[in-house]
């Protein structure tokens, strides 16, 4: 007999093989009254490119603020594998998760960055920010938007 409600943690692993946001799953936050950050770093991210469907790499670094609930890690590993033969843009596959995590969590404050491998001898690294309007999360969100310092930005080199 299970003891919390999530569906995929310690059951045989199904991987899709295309697009679910529906297999995402969250569980209730056991310190909803602290401000606490959660990262999740997922260096093995693929999808495709729209154009030619040949296959993009990238390492997606999630950050958050939870609220009442928080993403389960199996169903988010899932659910970024289902991206594998997703075709979208670099900049569209980061705006899509972070969305899709705010519908599941609705986050105090999250951040999404993806640093996808050259391609043509040019990486890109888009990053996505939310904090929750009307409270220090939005102003968080868009004083590391236009500062320029978010997660997995940086030179070249790092």
């Amino acid at each position: 007999m299970q003891d919390h409600p999530l569906s995929l943690l310690g059951n045989r692993t199904v991987y899709r093989q295309d697009y679910a946001p529906e297999i995402l799953e969250a569980f209730d936050n056991k310190h909803p009254e602290n401000d606490f950050r959660v990262t999740l770093h997922c260096p093995e991210f693929t999808s495709l490119c729209p154009v030619t469907g040949q296959p993009d790499f990238a390492a997606i670094r999630i950050d958050y603020i939870p609220d009442a609930r928080m993403v389960e890690s199996k169903s988010l590993k899932l659910y970024l594998f289902s991206f594998r033969n997703h075709g979208a843009f670099h900049e569209d596959c980061i705006n899509i998760i972070m969305k899709d995590l705010i519908r599941l969590m609705d986050p105090r404050y999250i951040e999404v960055t993806g640093r996808f491998t050259p391609r043509g001898g040019i990486s890109i690294h888009p990053c996505a920010l939310y904090g929750r309007p009307g409270t220090k999360y939005a102003k968080l969100a868009e004083e590391r938007l236009l500062s320029g310092h978010i997660s997995g930005a940086g030179s070249a080199g790092s």
